[in-house]
């Protein structure tokens, strides 16, 4: 069984909607900058059990806030540093957008995952922070957090080891004089008001001194992040939400959660979904530190489908790593046209369920699981002028590709080749030449070259002629495999290693061909 429908099976059986008629499903991010693939996971999570929620007949939302109520506490490595520090420390909704025709700077960077959540077919309900705190639906909660104050300095402290003073209040005022909140301490709650003081000094953020007192209501200041997620669990009657597994470890920050929801809120947290990391080239980069590895930067490698086999293809217990400067990016075309494979054959299985799942849900009632050319070869023929995708197409499938296969095909060489530009690594890079390179042979190379081009002369072959033909000749020169495929590479390609050598050679004009096996072995 999918770990998606594992999940739905047991929220059905353990758990009941708190307002007895819709499971609310929630998740979050805060937009501090380009968001990193890491954060398509949950989304994914959540979605995906959304979906198969409503497969099974069950209502569901799922809701998703854009968090632009945190500070602005660094600025990424592609952003003007001199036009952005003196915003340091301010809420994210008054940071300014970085382009112009957005309101603001979470706005800027939010649209920009709404639309990569749209293209992998995960569509939530959308709401802001600010817009959630401004509407007063949070202000009875942060009333009870500020008269709370001592139990949660406890439960931190119990539970994550973090010591607050005594004076610590659970939330962030924005100073009323310089707009920062990163840069103000909060106390003396008077059951009305708090104090707080614009003096702490993080980084190279500058507080301007400032003192007063301030009603900490309707987003004029924020929950600190343990409590405001309680809160915002009861404030909207949450009844799923899960989170990666660095929040989820015991004196983690779901733990602390947990007791804060249930000690000081009064309310049973949700059920749980914790999930492995996704990890870019093995590494949990930042997306303000790594080309690649934003969710944009993921998702413009691959069409819907593929993109969403990269979100949900693994368990959640599994770490998902893909490196867009390797092999994990044909190896994940390679697995859904497996997939499809299956399909075809008609396999009913966790796989085939896979296949489906990975279709966008309009389209899945009417699912069909099309030929593709693999990704590598499509990759390969795309640096060949006088090759015809199609033709070549064509030919491996062995029949002419139908009207939707075209248009998959035509699709797949477009991603391959943005891939080819943008982050393939040499090793798939090729280039034909047009002359006879200078390199160097042995005796027994040129021989089998020779060889190879006497048989080529008589008549035209097939790829899978030439195939056999080549091992053929592994035993009647005699050479050793690596060296006349080394040998044939080198003498097309500069290279040690190229495509399937008989259907390579095969698509190549037959007279160039003679000619350059000719040359080479007269060397």
């Amino acid at each position: 069984m999918l770990w998606a429908d594992r999940i739905a099976s047991e929220i059905q059986d353990t758990r009941k909607p708190r307002n007895g008629k819709t499971f609310l499903i929630r998740d979050e991010k805060t937009i501090s900058g380009r968001v990193h693939v890491g954060s398509m996971r949950g989304v994914a999570i959540h979605g995906l059990v959304a979906e198969v929620l409503a497969e099974n007949g069950v209502a569901s939302e799922f809701r998703f806030e854009i968090g632009d109520l945190d500070p602005f506490d660094s600025i990424p490595n592609y952003l003007d540093t001199k036009k952005f520090t003196e915003h340091l420390g301010k809420p994210l909704f008054a940071v300014p957008s970085p382009e112009s025709g957005f309101k603001n700077y979470a706005e800027y960077f939010g649209e920009e995952f709404i639309g990569v959540h749209k293209k992998a077919g995960f569509i939530p309900n959308y709401y802001r922070a600010t817009d959630f705190y401004r509407s007063g639906k949070m202000d009875t909660l942060v009333k009870v957090a500020l008269e709370r104050a001592n139990d949660i300095r406890r439960i931190l402290r119990e539970v994550s080891g973090s010591e607050k003073d005594v004076s610590w209040l659970p939330v962030s005022v924005i100073c009323e004089k310089c707009g920062k909140m990163m840069t103000t301490r909060a106390y003396g709650y008077d059951g009305e008001t708090v104090g707080y003081a614009c003096d702490k000094n993080p980084d190279e953020c500058v507080p301007c001194g400032h003192t007063g007192r301030i009603a900490p209501w309707r987003g004029a200041a924020k929950l600190f992040w343990k409590v405001d997620w309680a809160a915002k669990w009861v404030a909207q009657g949450v009844d799923i939400e899960g989170g990666g597994k660095d929040h989820s470890t015991r004196g983690g920050s779901r733990d602390a959660a947990n007791h804060i929801s249930r000690e000081v809120f009064g309310y049973e947290p949700p059920f749980d979904i914790p999930y492995e990391f996704f990890l870019v080239g093995g590494k949990k980069m930042s997306s303000s530190k790594g080309r690649g590895s934003s969710a944009k930067d993921m998702s413009d490698l691959f069409p819907p489908q593929t993109y969403r086999l990269a979100l949900i293809g693994k368990d959640i217990r599994e770490q998902i790593n893909i490196d867009p400067s390797g092999e994990s990016v044909p190896r994940l075309y390679d697995w859904h046209d497996e997939l499809a494979l299956g399909v075809r054959e008609g396999k009913a299985d966790d796989y085939s369920r896979l296949y489906a799942l990975c279709e966008l849900p309009k389209n899945r009632a009417a699912l069909s699981a099309l030929w593709q050319m693999r990704f590598r070869e499509v990759a390969f023929i795309a640096q060949m002028p006088h090759l015809s995708l199609e033709d070549e197409a064509a030919r491996a499938k062995g029949s002419a590709l139908t009207a939707d296969e075209r248009i998959a095909l035509e699709e797949r060489a477009r991603y391959a080749k943005f891939w080819l530009t943008a982050y393939a690594p040499e090793e798939f890079k090729y280039e034909l030449q047009e002359e006879m390179p200078n390199v160097n042979l042995s005796n027994i190379q040129k021989k089998a070259l020779g060889v190879l081009a006497e048989y080529l002369q008589a008549e035209k072959r097939t790829g899978e002629e030439l195939h056999l033909r080549l091992h053929e000749l592994k035993t009647e020169v005699p050479i050793q495999p690596k060296d006349l495929f080394q040998a044939m590479y080198r003498i097309f390609l500069v290279r040690d290693s190229g495509p399937k050598a008989g259907w390579f050679l095969a698509g190549l004009p037959r007279n160039f061909v003679i000619k350059r096996l000719k040359e080479a072995s007269q060397q």
